[in-house]
């Protein structure tokens, strides 16, 4: 990992914006690995990805599909939330590769969980909570 970049949002609507910075910055076959507690914002900030992407369509947490796949950008975006997976094995189910290796950007919610499948060389994305600076603070990380 080389360089970091520290954002704050300090309401929701910072979150988005940091989000599609980072979608009109992002290139074909990123992987980025989505860290935070359940309620940080990891689907604000992969909304706003998917804006900056030039996706239109409404972005969910795939919490209970696992993948779900956006297109109609300038590329394609693979949302995965592994929070469910019960086994390593189920990835191979779902067909990860493709996703991990395809033409769009990888965003995966609890990466944590499938980590010895992440590639080598991916973005980690931290998004933290700080009371002290406010209900809606948040410290978001980004490590090539």
């Amino acid at each position: 990992m080389g360089q970091e970049t520290v954002y704050e949002s300090y309401k929701p609507e910072d979150t988005s914006r940091i989000g599609e910075k980072l979608g009109r910055e992002a290139v074909r076959g990123q992987v980025c690995t989505l860290t935070g507690d359940l309620g940080a914002g990891k689907t604000v900030l992969t909304q706003g990805i998917a804006r900056g992407l030039g996706i239109r369509e409404p972005v969910n947490s795939p919490t209970f599909t696992i993948a779900q796949v956006y297109e109609g950008g300038r590329m394609p975006l693979y949302h995965l939330d592994v929070y469910r997976i019960g086994d390593i094995s189920e990835m191979d189910e779902i067909g990860y590769e493709d996703y991990f290796y395809g033409e769009g950007l990888c965003m995966i919610e609890w990466a944590d969980l499938i980590k010895e499948l992440i590639p080598e060389k991916h973005t980690q994305i931290t998004i933290e909570k700080d009371s002290e600076k406010g209900f809606d603070y948040r410290k978001i990380t980004v490590k090539e």
